[in-house]
C-alpha cells in the first residue's frame, strides 16, 4: 500500500467495490461487485489498473476526496461535474490530483451511480477474494464516511492519456431482455401479457440489491408460496404486491417468492444506472 485518500464528503451512498465475490453463493453469499461492470472495467484500463481493481461507486450525490500523495484519478459512469480544488476537471478520462488537493464528484446529471478509480486502486483488505462492500451480508468495508482513509495501491504503470473514452449514456428508456422461468407457471396467462406488453417504471425504492418497479401488479394461479430456493442474478422475483423486482448484485442468495424469468446479465449494467421513473420494458428474449 502507498498512501492513503481521506473522504471529505462520502454523500448518500459510496461504497468500495471491485469485481466481485464470485463462487461463494452455496455459502450464502451474494457476489457484490460493482453494479456497472462495464463502467469498472473502463475507469480501470483508462488508469492501466488490473480489470476488476477496487474503485469507489458513489450514489447519486458523488463524494469528495483528499489524497496524502498524487496520484490518477478517473470518474466515470454516471455524467457529473468534478472539480479539483474547486476547478472543473475532466470527467471520463484521467486527470493528475496533487497531494493533498480536494477531488470533488459532484451529483448525477444522468443516472444513478458514479465511480470514482484511482490508479493503484483501493487497497482495503479482501474479504473471500474480493474488496466490495456488500449490503445484505455485511461482508467487506462499511459504507464509507466522512474522515474515513482508504489505502491505496501502488499504480501499475503510466496511464493511457486519451482526449475521450466510449463511456455508455444512462437509459432514458430501460429494455430488459428476459428469460421465462423457472416459476412462470405460477401466474396467469395474462399476468405474463402484462409482462411483456406493460410499461413499468424504475421505483425511487431500488437499492443494490434490487431494482425495484412501480405498474401493474402480476396476477398469479396460486397463493401458495413456495420454501425458500436459490436465487440468481437477474432474476425477477415476483412479491406479494404483485410488482416484479430485478435481483442485482446484492440480491439474497435464496428465496421464497417466485421467480417468473430472469434477465440476461450484460443488461444489468444499464439497470444500474436507470434512475427512479425511468420506463422499463421486459422482452422475451
Amino acid at each position: 500500500m502507498t498512501g492513503g485518500l481521506t473522504v471529505v464528503r462520502s454523500g448518500a451512498l459510496t461504497t468500495v467495490q471491485d469485481g466481485g465475490r464470485r463462487g461463494h453463493a452455496h455459502l450464502g453469499v451474494p457476489r457484490s461487485g460493482a453494479l456497472d461492470a462495464g463502467a469498472l472495467r473502463l475507469a480501470n484500463l483508462l488508469l492501466g489498473n488490473a480489470p476488476g481493481a477496487a474503485v469507489l461507486e458513489a450514489t447519486l450525490t458523488g463524494c469528495a476526496l483528499r489524497p496524502d500523495r498524487a496520484l490518477t484519478v478517473v470518474v466515470g459512469g454516471a455524467p457529473c461535474p468534478v472539480k479539483v480544488d474547486g476547478r472543473p476537471a475532466a470527467w471520463g478520462v484521467p486527470v493528475r490530483v496533487s497531494a493533498g488537493s480536494v477531488l470533488d464528484v459532484g451529483g448525477v446529471t444522468a443516472g444513478v451511480r458514479s465511480y470514482v478509480a484511482v490508479a493503484g486502486g483501493i487497497a482495503v483488505e479482501p474479504v473471500l477474494g474480493s474488496r466490495s462492500t456488500d449490503l445484505l451480508s455485511g461482508l467487506g468495508p462499511a459504507p464509507v464516511r466522512d474522515g474515513d482513509v482508504l489505502p491505496l495501491g501502488p499504480p501499475a504503470r503510466q496511464p493511457v492519456l486519451p482526449d475521450s473514452a466510449p463511456w455508455p449514456a444512462p437509459p432514458a428508456e430501460l429494455t430488459l431482455p428476459l428469460r421465462l422461468g423457472p416459476r412462470a407457471d405460477w401466474f396467469t396467462p395474462g399476468a405474463l401479457r402484462t409482462l411483456t406488453s406493460a410499461t413499468y417504471r424504475v421505483s425511487q425504492r431500488s437499492n443494490r440489491i434490487g431494482l425495484r418497479t412501480e405498474g401493474p401488479e402480476l396476477e398469479r394461479v396460486s397463493a401458495g408460496e413456495l420454501p425458500s430456493e436459490g436465487m440468481v442474478l437477474g432474476a425477477v422475483q415476483v412479491p406479494p404486491d404483485g410488482r416484479p423486482v430485478v435481483f442485482l448484485n446484492d440480491h439474497p442468495t435464496t428465496g421464497g417468492y417466485p421467480v417468473i424469468g430472469v434477465v440476461a446479465e450484460p443488461a444489468l449494467a444499464a439497470a444500474a444506472q436507470a434512475a427512479a421513473g425511468t420506463p422499463i420494458r421486459f422482452t422475451l428474449g
